[in-house]
């Protein structure tokens, strides 16, 4: 075992303190911690050392969503990505969101789970936003009574088309999204703040232009599933790797 593996198994094993139960391999370059932590708390301690962290899988109840232009009316640029639901604790309410989706305009887009599992006339046929309370539309940040359960705001592409994202949602439950749709629209959502009847419908958010149906997610270290047959990048690998255009079929 090299000195430098050992030095940083330290540093890991410091950053990691109070997390829960840790164990560190070095020479395989893997950290296992059980914890009831958010991950994300976990992936942003790991990274503060300078490492770089991939995630491999989650203990708890996990889902799904692989993000496509299905039936959709968009540019050449296809909209792909993935998005992944994970329970915080078995005891606390609220999921983590995070994904990374390619192909998108620059800016904002409306970010939302629709009532239905039905793509069969693509992003048209997910049904109206999730809304289990009957509530109007609003911002993420707003009471349950005073939004969907399905409104999780905007996501922001970046010049190249590139959305990164990860935040906590206090409302959703990932057991009662699995089989639900996740819907990426063409414009911003307004929060319900746009002073007409649609902005409570939907926020102004525009045209459905990418969707994928939330599916049920193995825990740890069993989720191998891969995002396409081009390569071996798997559902909780996904990172720096585009999920859509040329660069997507190249090895790694």
């Amino acid at each position: 075992m090299r000195r430098g593996d050992l030095e940083q198994a330290k540093s890991l094993e410091a950053a990691l303190t109070g997390l829960g139960e840790v164990e560190i391999d070095p020479q395989q370059g893997r950290v296992i911690i059980q914890t009831q932590r958010p991950w994300s708390e976990v992936h942003d301690k790991i990274e503060a050392t300078g490492l770089t962290a991939v995630l491999s899988g989650f203990g708890g109840q996990s889902a799904v969503a692989l993000i496509n232009t299905t039936g959709s009316v968009v540019d050449k640029t296809p909209v792909q990505g993935v998005v992944r639901f994970t329970t915080i604790t078995a005891k606390e309410p609220g999921a983590v969101v995070d994904g990374v989706v390619d192909g998108l305009a620059p800016g904002l887009h409306g970010f939302h789970i629709h009532e239905c599992g039905d793509t069969s006339a693509g992003c048209a046929s997910v049904g109206a936003h999730y809304n289990p309370r009957q509530s109007p539309h609003g911002s993420p940040t707003g009471g349950a009574a005073e939004r969907h359960a399905g409104d999780l705001g905007n996501i922001r592409a970046d010049e190249s088309g590139r959305a990164t994202f990860r935040f906590v949602d206090p409302i959703l439950e990932v057991w009662d999204i699995i089989g639900r749709s996740v819907v990426i629209t063409s414009s911003p959502d307004d929060l319900g703040q746009g002073g007409n009847d649609q902005s409570l419908v939907d926020g102004n958010s525009g045209d459905r232009i990418a969707c994928g149906i939330i599916a049920r997610s193995a825990g740890i270290l069993e989720n191998f599933k891969r995002i396409c047959a081009c390569d071996g990048v798997t559902l909780w690998d996904e990172r720096n790797k585009p999920a859509a255009g040329k660069e997507r079929s190249q090895k790694l």
